[in-house]
């Protein structure tokens, strides 16, 4: 199998839309909090989630359809379902994600508030998806992925250095606020499992540029993208377990606060001179999900939409990347002091509507849709099973105890 940096695409889209929320903020929030005590939910929940992530790509490559497709022929009602729990998220993400990033570029350039620098981003984000579309996509992931990559990689090894003990053992939370933030951490590790419907479509976007992408090649595409999440996602708690746990400080949930918190993490193992760097990778890790998400979102209901309605819209995608855009600012000026409240709604109602994409995946690969050389493997199956008694398992413990 002949690759190349070339042949990858929507692995480092999903790896993208992933970076982002979840590793920045839930995963150093967790390391601050807990140490390397919530380890272990972090490992679970990305073996839980990694089948019906690579369902996507899997099921595109096999049939030439996205995920969306494939939820039609299971049933309409299905699609319906998705439609109606993408519109009542997509907003929330997409302003959790944007006020993050807003927050980071205030601190980095040290002027403009956050109501601005929204602005401004979200006009960056519009005009690159009208202009560029995929490919511009493709390129700017791989080069952002990497970066960041090897620089959170040289913080976590220079602060084990200046670190006398460290302590590895695993927590369980008991109370109400430990419970609530697991639910919250585990809902957006390393992301909300409806990219897989995301990565699919990328996955049929990538075969359009370059149509000698094989299965194999897809596949392999998606498990470098997953690995470099759950790597980056070890390294951001690493971070905060090093760094912040046990010195009596806290992160914000202010959007700027945070991001000044987030970078002196990086500075107190790399140095007051990495700064600048450092506060320009966590800018683009945070661009590129926001990026993603604005791409993703429009594009995605728009085909639902066309395969509800049997009509073909030209201008759809531009109509609903119009109305994320609107919802999102209508809900910032809500919540703009309050990025600590809107991304625990957000990563609870991504975990809680888990169990729904696992178990659509799960029917859909296995059933008589998906060709059988395509279909999961016996220990595939048992593996998905088995995941989705943990998903099920925790929404249920999770929406008992509160």
């Amino acid at each position: 199998m002949k690759l190349s940096i070339k042949n990858l695409g929507p692995g480092f889209l999903f790896a993208g839309a992933a970076i982002g929320v979840s590793h920045l903020v839930q995963s150093t929030r967790a390391g601050a909090d807990f140490g390397f005590g919530l380890l272990w939910a972090l490992l679970l929940i990305n073996a839980v989630k990694y089948p019906f992530f690579e369902f996507g790509p899997r099921y595109a490559a096999a049939t030439g359809e996205s995920l969306l497709q494939g939820y039609r022929k299971l049933g309409k009602s299905v699609l319906w379902v998705y439609f109606i729990i993408t519109f009542a998220t997509m907003f929330t993400i997409q302003t959790a994600v944007t006020i993050v990033t807003a927050g980071i570029a205030s601190m980095l350039f040290g002027t403009g508030s956050v109501v601005l620098w929204t602005a401004i981003i979200t006009a960056i984000c519009f005009a690159i998806l009208i202009i560029g579309r995929y490919k511009v996509l493709d390129n700017l992931m791989k080069t952002i992925v990497i970066c960041l990559t090897l620089s959170t990689i040289l913080a976590v090894i220079l602060a084990t250095e200046t670190t006398s003990t460290i302590t590895v053992t695993q927590v369980f939370p008991m109370e109400a606020a430990g419970i609530a933030f697991l639910i919250a951490f585990m809902g957006w590790m390393p992301a909300p499992l409806d990219i897989s419907i995301w990565h699919s479509v990328w996955t049929l976007e990538k075969k359009k540029v370059d149509p000698s992408i094989t299965p194999s090649q897809s596949r392999f595409d998606f498990n470098v993208g997953f690995i470099a999440t759950t790597v980056l996602a070890i390294g951001f708690l690493s971070l905060g377990a090093l760094v912040m746990f046990n010195t009596g400080e806290s992160f914000s949930g202010n959007g700027t606060v945070f991001a000044n918190q987030l970078i002196s993490m990086y500075t107190a193992s790399l140095g007051d001179g990495a700064k600048i760097v450092i506060g320009i990778a966590a800018l683009t890790t945070m661009f590129s999900t926001t990026l993603t998400t604005l791409d993703a979102s429009p594009r995605v209901m728009h085909q639902t939409s066309e395969i509800l309605m049997k009509t073909n819209h030209k201008k759809g995608y531009l109509f609903w990347l119009l109305v994320l855009i609107a919802g999102t600012m209508a809900i910032f000026f809500f919540f703009v002091s309050e990025m600590g409240v809107l991304i625990q709604i957000a990563t609870v109602l991504s975990f809680l509507t888990a169990p729904f994409y696992a178990i659509m995946n799960y029917v859909l690969l296995t059933g008589k849709y998906t060709p059988v050389e395509a279909r999961p493997s016996g220990f595939m199956k048992i593996y998905s099973l088995f995941s989705i008694i943990v998903l099920i398992g925790f929404s249920v413990w999770y929406l008992v105890t509160f």
